[in-house]
């Protein structure tokens, strides 16, 4: 499969890191053009592209920016494309967010505004990502850590569990996009070490925080 990678990160590299030992293929790109990336090709084996590039290669690609970026993607190139939402809100860094701080959307489906044709899956965002890149176990391991997703697009869906699977991972379907509040930062689920079943639990616990 390729994977492009929007946001050259901490996310877009580990990202790219494992799915490239997983056998897949990989563009990174940043907002500063591929010269600014010109390290990572000979020391992760990826390719690297504009954002655009990057999302005209992709069979799937991964968003991994800043909120204040989203205004920024190729949208019309990722209509229709499979789309994973490592993307976090983080006040301090991005801003106050009227609709994030009162509860009214989530951060994926405030990133869907932005790429209304595209199926979005929120995965990836749950976990740190030196914790992504060391965390991994065999599938028959009783200690196997899991991995929250949460999508409207089942086809999507599956790819991204195959990707976690391939990765070391458990994957936690959470339902319809609009449950990924249930994993967004802060909440107790969130880049927290847990089985299949101690994820499941906390997940199906979560109430959602009160408007600020």
């Amino acid at each position: 499969m390729k994977i492009g990678i929007i946001g050259a990160g901490f996310v877009g590299r580990a990202v790219a890191k494992l799915a490239i030992k997983a056998g897949h293929q990989v563009m990174l790109s940043n907002s500063r053009g591929p010269q600014t990336l010109f390290s990572l090709k000979p020391m992760i084996g990826c390719e690297i592209g504009t954002a655009t590039e990057a999302a005209a290669f992709g069979d799937i690609v991964v968003i991994a920016v800043p909120l204040t970026a989203l205004g920024q993607l190729p949208v019309a190139l990722l209509a229709g494309k499979p789309i994973i939402d490592a993307v976090n809100y983080y006040p301090e860094r991005d801003g106050q967010v009227t609709e994030l701080d009162q509860q009214r959307t989530t951060t994926s489906e405030y990133l869907a505004g932005f790429l209304p044709q595209s199926k979005i899956t929120k995965a990836f965002n749950a976990i740190q990502m030196t914790d992504l890149e060391s965390d991994g176990l065999p599938a028959a391991d009783p200690a196997r850590r899991a991995l929250p997703l949460a999508g409207d697009d089942e086809e999507t869906k599956k790819r991204i569990i195959a990707l976690y699977d391939a990765f070391g991972f458990d994957a936690v379907d959470v339902g319809a996009l609009s449950e990924g509040w249930r994993f967004q930062r802060a909440m107790p689920s969130y880049c927290v070490r847990m089985t299949r079943r101690e994820l499941e639990g906390v997940l199906a616990e979560a109430r959602r925080p009160e408007p600020v």
